[in-house]
């Protein structure tokens, strides 16, 4: 397809650190691409690769039949797309929005898009900045199935892999927020444990090698809770959730000895507590799942 083709030009709204990388991955793949920010000035190497400087975002989303949105949220976003000149101009044209917000955030710039004659996909970007342009990307995508087909050969320029999760529009963020809670939760751990490996004289690279065992477990360990979580059941055949308790209670009593805050593994043995409490402490940790969902 020639980079003067009409549909495959894009204009991205939204320069920051991953604006500008999906931005330069559209360049490098010869994709006419309109840039524009709020915040002027970021645009000055992108231009000087290629890209189109807008004046107004109502200019840049009128020059391409494919606008994608990366901001910091859907506030941000809102406060461009909803603009009525903004919205005029996207008439009949698509947004790909790549901004992290919640899903019902997701359904409701739908609807917004749907009152309006504007085609609306949402998405999520699963991997850091420097991946974007290489195979290491990762995409997610949801909405209109023969829409996102009929953008998906511009979408794939940003290399990685692209992947249609349903037609469900706020299915996309849904995976990311659970995949986010993930990754945060994760990494708050790894800093707390650092910080109470420091407290013990060990440094944070002494313990990454065994930090980076304990990852390796979680991979095989979670399509076994997955295949536990969907069948219904709850085995704690080699691990109760009463053992769980225990080593929670030594990091928390190991942890405030040094008056380090544990207010997360204390949140999490809570849980765990809970789940004991209600006579379930021989089952494994698939029945916080059942707990979690029911509330409080």
């Amino acid at each position: 397809m020639s980079p003067h083709n009409e549909q495959s030009a894009v204009t991205v709204l939204g320069l920051g650190p991953m604006g500008r990388a999906l931005a330069a991955a559209f360049l490098a793949a010869g994709v006419r691409t309109t840039v524009w920010n709020r915040t002027p000035g970021r645009d000055d190497a992108l231009v000087a690769q290629g890209a189109v400087r807008a004046g107004t975002a109502e200019e840049a989303v009128a020059t391409s039949p494919l606008t994608v949105v990366c901001v910091v949220n859907y506030d941000a976003s809102d406060a461009v797309l909803r603009r009525d000149s903004v919205t005029d101009a996207l008439k009949g044209r698509t947004v790909v929005n790549l901004s992290a917000d919640t899903p019902d955030r997701s359904r409701s710039t739908a609807d917004w898009a749907d009152r309006h004659g504007v085609r609306y996909l949402d998405g999520a970007i699963m991997t850091p900045t420097p991946t974007i342009g290489t195979p290491d990307g990762v995409f997610i995508h949801s909405g209109d199935a023969a829409l996102y087909e009929e953008h998906r050969p511009v979408l794939e320029k940003l290399g990685g892999t692209h992947t249609h999760l349903g037609e469900d529009i706020g299915r996309a963020a849904a995976y990311d927020i659970a995949l986010l809670d993930i990754f945060w939760t994760a990494m708050t751990g790894y800093m707390h444990a650092v910080a109470l490996a420091k407290a013990e004289g060990i440094s944070a690279r002494e313990l990454a090698p065994f930090a980076k065992g304990v990852s390796s477990i979680l991979p095989s360990l979670m399509d076994e809770l997955a295949a536990e979580v969907d069948n219904g059941t709850y085995s704690g055949e080699g691990n109760p959730i009463t053992s769980a308790a225990s080593t929670m209670a030594h990091v928390i009593h190991a942890s405030e000895a040094h008056g380090i805050d544990a207010g997360v593994m204390r949140a999490a043995e809570g849980l765990v507590r809970r789940v004991i409490d209600e006579g379930h402490g021989s089952e494994g940790p698939t029945r916080l799942v059942e707990l979690l969902g029911r509330g409080r």
